[in-house]
């Protein structure tokens, strides 16, 4: 029987209610007592790792699931971590991104309704998770709803929503159905190296998301006040603002600071491609960074993680671009 590591770090799915709230009070322990047939599964030993609500789920505690996760990996076939809702898709990043060629499985999940509520999805939601860790090729992983999402392409989309993540510019990796994992591919491919853990990071990251009459002055102040690094969500496939507003001498003064800037797009789908328009081949000549495929939160993990591990800004620049032409609007399961 496979050996699983549960690890807890708050969130919903832990949560009672309390002065002010709901606050997260159950631990892993009470959490498996409630799925009694979790047992009949696998052997389980639980630690609760952390004890926050997801919004106050930081770096440092990235850092601290990173370094539990690598642990983990030396003594279980498989790791679930239950988890907010609201920042687990940067913490799935995280993972993604200080773990690198995990030789487990590590599975994140939570759910809209604590675990002791009525009509809790939790309940579901972690045993889904348990049978992705035991079957599932090594990898980090968000499991919610059913759906298997590779962490480096989970976003949240709903906020009250059962099916509140969605795995965005990459297919679902796979779907709980009738109580089996379905996988997508059928012979996915191996990890190549050996398992490290790098858990250097800066947070020195300041995320903007651009409106019609958005002020240069803004991006001016990320000098003034010490970062490393910006993010620009821009419009469509991703450009700046050059008329009356013009976006790029301040956009160039950063860049000649030594600040990394980098840009996005503010829709969900389809990735960044800034070779189309003015208003994108403009800002990469004023030296931006283009990012392809990538998620605002993995691209947020993902700049903080090359700031903290380098100086050389062309290996920050090619850690934070994503890919393109790797697609996919949600496309079903076969």
């Amino acid at each position: 029987m496979k050996r699983i590591l549960m690890l807890t770090t708050g969130g919903t799915i832990a949560s009672e209610a309390g002065e002010d709230g709901l606050v997260p009070k159950t631990t892993g322990q009470q959490m498996l007592e409630i799925i009694p047939e979790l047992a009949d599964l696998c052997e389980i030993d639980c630690t609760d790792l952390i004890n926050l609500d997801s919004t106050n789920i930081q770096p440092e505690e990235w850092a601290i699931m990173a370094r539990a996760a690598f642990e983990g990996m030396q003594k279980y076939d498989g790791i679930v971590i239950t988890h907010g809702t609201d920042t687990m898709a940067y913490s799935a990043a995280a993972l993604a991104t200080m773990l690198t060629n995990p030789t487990v499985p590590v599975v994140l999940t939570g759910s809209v309704f604590p675990i002791g509520a009525e009509k809790t999805d939790a309940k579901k939601n972690i045993y889904d998770a348990f049978l992705t860790a035991m079957h599932i090729p090594a990898g980090i992983y968000l499991v919610f709803d059913g759906r298997v999402i590779d962490g480096l392409y989970a976003s949240k989309v709903r906020s009250a929503g059962l099916d509140a993540f969605v795995s965005v510019n990459r297919p679902y990796a796979g779907k709980i159905e009738d109580g089996k994992l379905v996988l997508r591919d059928a012979e996915p491919q191996a990890a190549q190296g050996e398992a490290a853990l790098d858990e250097r990071f800066d947070p020195k990251v300041l995320l903007f998301k651009l409106i019609p009459g958005f002020d240069p002055e803004l991006l001016r102040m990320a000098a003034t006040l010490g970062y490393r690094g910006v993010i620009l969500e821009s419009f469509g496939p991703g450009g700046l603002t050059y008329y009356r507003r013009n976006l790029i001498p301040a956009v160039e003064e950063l860049i000649s600071a030594g600040i990394v800037v980098a840009v996005t797009t503010q829709c969900l789908y389809d990735g960044c491609d800034m070779n189309t328009y003015e208003v994108g081949v403009k800002a990469l000549k004023a030296g931006v960074i283009p990012t392809g495929d990538l998620t605002t939160e993995a691209l947020v993990v993902r700049m903080m993680t090359a700031l903290g591990r380098w100086q050389d800004q062309e290996k920050i620049a090619a850690f934070v671009q994503g890919e393109r032409g790797y697609i996919d609007r949600e496309t079903p399961l076969t």
